[in-house]
């Protein structure tokens, strides 16, 4: 995401960071770069024209030309502005304490509101609630047996209309409103029809609907890869609907990155939520300092970890086995372990792009090096180990390192690189774990005497 914007504005720095001094010619070259880099990332042209009289106005304010880092002096700047042009501080999805709690999604078709309602779903069961989806959209074939599907993966209720309401997507809402109280459940996100472009009778529906049920909140879902037409079509939504927040889909898949810079000031609505790869766990809060951050090549340690925590927290680790990893005893189940972490979090590539650029060698992301395919056969060699060796990797001498290679059709050198591998992580596991101290341990179930 913010590929080319965040490649463009990179450049810029680099200029600006090989002169000891700026002069006014210096910042205003470098302030007609951004310019029309914002302009290359389909950033709306008002809102483009307004960022970069606001940063000069900063720029020159702030004593750029006189300091002694003037590079990083406008870096900061620039980090602010961008901080602010995305929403400033993030906003969260307000739920009240009405049972049960109403979401409506909104957009046009194929703005991936289906996929949206079942990702927003699997986020807020995660937080404790207890959601039931309501199929509304009778309209675009296959669109009901889509959330199906998606909720059986999720293991998450669909409620889909029937008999006499299967063609009313008023009535159904109401219905699946009613089967949520019903069943003790305390949230409801309804999936509502769009259209391939604004018009009246998908404004008229979606405002009887909104009547109908009272939502808590309206989420307008917006395809990110439309860009200035993704503004527009939140702007029309606006005036007719006065919707809550924004959640970006298939924003990993935008390189530009003009409707989240643009949403905000055109629209006048937060974004809350972006939506960053197929899996139903891929939707994030949005949080627009750390987006700055990602497109400035400052990475986002904070949402890495943040995920790291969440993909642990999926694993059954027992006390045990946070003692002897404590204590330095790292094997190759527990690499194994951190593969699959690896996997939930989206592999190398988007990792990587979380990481600051000089956690990279200060060099730009070339993605073509960072090959997944390192992580599938590092999964066979361990594979093609026994339980023993995988317990004790002392045991991995020429002749067994021999043996694993030829059961898993790769080479020696293979499997030495990664038995190195394996090595430089015991070692960090050993300096690590000793600071963070041994997880705390979970109250031990007593066992009740059982009375005669």
């Amino acid at each position: 995401m913010f590929d080319n914007l965040a490649s463009r504005l990179q450049e810029v720095f680099a200029g600006l960071s090989s002169k000891g001094r700026l002069s006014e010619e210096d910042v205003d070259g470098a302030l007609r770069q951004i310019r029309l880099a914002l302009l290359e990332a389909d950033v709306n042209y008002q809102v483009a024209k307004d960022f970069i009289a606001q940063l000069r106005e900063r720029a020159i304010g702030a004593d750029v030309l006189s300091s002694l880092t003037p590079g990083q002096m406008v870096i900061k700047l620039v980090l602010d502005q961008l901080t602010e042009l995305l929403g400033g501080k993030a906003t969260r999805l307000v739920l009240s304490n009405r049972m049960p709690n109403i979401i409506m999604l909104v957009g046009l078709q194929g703005s991936g509101k289906t996929t949206a309602a079942a990702k927003l779903a699997l986020h807020l069961r995660k937080k404790g609630k207890k959601p039931l989806l309501v199929a509304a959209d009778v309209y675009r074939p296959a669109a009901i047996d889509q959330l199906q599907t998606l909720g059986r993966e999720l293991s998450i209720p669909v409620f889909v209309g029937e008999g006499g309401i299967a063609s009313d997507p008023v009535a159904i809402a109401q219905a699946g409103v009613r089967r949520a109280v019903d069943e003790m459940r305390d949230l409801v996100i309804i999936d509502t029809a769009g259209r391939l472009q604004i018009d009246e009778a998908m404004m008229a529906e979606a405002e009887a609907i909104k009547k109908a049920t009272r939502p808590d909140q309206i989420i307008m879902v917006l395809d990110a890869m439309t860009g200035q037409e993704a503004v527009n079509v939140a702007k029309a939504f606006s005036e007719r609907l006065d919707f809550d927040g924004v959640l970006l889909s298939k924003l990993d898949g935008d390189a530009r990155g003009g409707a989240a810079l643009s949403i905000r000031t055109v629209a006048g609505k937060p974004i809350l939520f972006a939506s960053t790869g197929e899996k139903p766990s891929a939707l994030e809060e949005f949080h627009p300092d750390r987006m700055a951050k990602r497109i400035l090549g400052m990475g986002d340690m904070v949402t890495l970890i943040e995920q790291a925590q969440e993909a642990a927290l999926e694993e059954e680790i027992s006390d045990e086995d946070t003692e002897r990893l404590a204590a330095g005893r790292f094997t190759f189940d527990d690499f194994l372990t951190s593969i699959k972490q690896m996997r939930k979090l989206g592999g190398l590539g988007a990792i990587a792009k979380m990481l600051p650029k000089e956690a990279l060698g200060g060099a730009a992301l070339d993605e073509s090096k960072l090959d997944d395919g390192m992580v599938n056969r590092s999964e066979a060699i361990i594979f093609s180990m026994t339980a023993a060796e995988r317990a004790n990797p002392k045991l991995l001498n020429g002749s067994r390192r021999a043996r694993i290679a030829a059961g898993c059709g790769m080479t020696v050198m293979d499997v030495n690189r990664l038995v190195k591998q394996f090595e430089e992580a015991q070692k960090a596991m050993k300096q690590y774990m000793p600071k963070l101290g041994a997880k705390k341990k979970r109250p031990k179930k007593k066992n009740k005497k059982k009375k005669r």
